[in-house]
Order: C-alpha cells, then structure tokens, then sequence
C-alpha cells in the first residue's frame, strides 16, 4: 500500500494540463509533474494529453482529461484556511481570475467550475467558542458576506456590529 497518503483525481474535458498550469501558479508548493499522452491505445486524437500529475499547495493531483460526460459542483470542495485578510483577498481574487465566480460565505468557483471555501481561520475559532451567543453573531455575519471580512467579523464577535 502506498504510504504517501492519496491522490485527488479531478476530471476535466480537454483542460488538464491548462488547470494543472493555473493551480501551480496559485500556490506555493507547487509544482507540475508527469504529463501522459495518448499514444492511440485509447479514444481520442494521439498525442492530446490524457493525464496530468500536479502538487498544489503540497497537495498531490491529477488532472484528467476525461471529456464532457462529469462536471464540478458544490458537493465536493477545496477550503483554504487563510491566516489574515491580506491572504484572504488573494486567494479569492487570484482564483476567481478568468471566469470564475465569486459566492456567498467566502464561497468561490474557478474558471473551470471547482468550488472553493476561502475561509478565515480566525472565524473557525470564533464559530467554536463555546460563547454561543458570540460565535452565533461571527456565524451570522459571515453568512452576509461574499469574500470574508475578518475586521467586520471580529466586530460582530464582539457585539460591535
């Protein structure tokens, strides 16, 4: 058995390698890996790319060429626990660039449908004080919220706001 954890398969129609590329250039800790041809053994055109092995963000993917029969929605989704506003606002920009969509409660899709949560780790504390009536206010900003605030719900946890 492979000891090095597993790896996430996502399957695209004909952008392996474009989104491999653009997930590598969004993180840190990245890097492309093996890109797998097709030699003719299988359908499609011979020499497209069938597969492509990627490291995002010290994560292990591949990129699977597969075809229009699978797309992404929201039932499977990547969260990022970002340290402070500067890297909240990266993230939610820099993955959203090139037709993305931005979402509700830090909620975000990229170009090619994969539904990211740009979350504050900040607000996984306040959502568990066992205050309830503080975590409650952090819970209920958030849910008014596109991108995360972190000041505007630091302020609601302390029943500023």
């Amino acid at each position: 058995m492979d000891t090095d954890g597993f790896t996430t398969c996502l399957w695209f129609d004909g952008q392996a390698e474009e989104a491999a590329q653009f997930y590598v250039s969004v993180f840190d800790n990245s890097k492309l890996g093996q890109v797998v041809r097709n030699t003719g053994a299988v359908p499609g055109e011979q020499g497209t790319v069938l597969t492509v092995e990627f490291t995002a963000n010290g994560q292990k993917f591949v990129a699977l060429n597969g075809g229009p029969e699978f797309t992404f929605n929201e039932a499977i989704s990547f969260q990022l626990e970002c340290d402070d506003q500067a890297e909240i606002d990266h993230y939610w920009e820099k993955l959203a660039e090139g037709g993305g969509e931005h979402g509700p409660c830090g909620w975000l899709k990229d170009r090619y449908g994969v539904s990211w949560q740009v979350n504050a780790k900040r607000l996984t504390q306040m959502i568990g004080d066992p205050d309830r009536e503080k975590a409650d206010r952090a819970l209920k900003s958030m849910m008014t919220m596109g991108k995360l605030d972190i000041a505007e719900l630091e302020r609601a946890y302390a029943g500023e706001a």
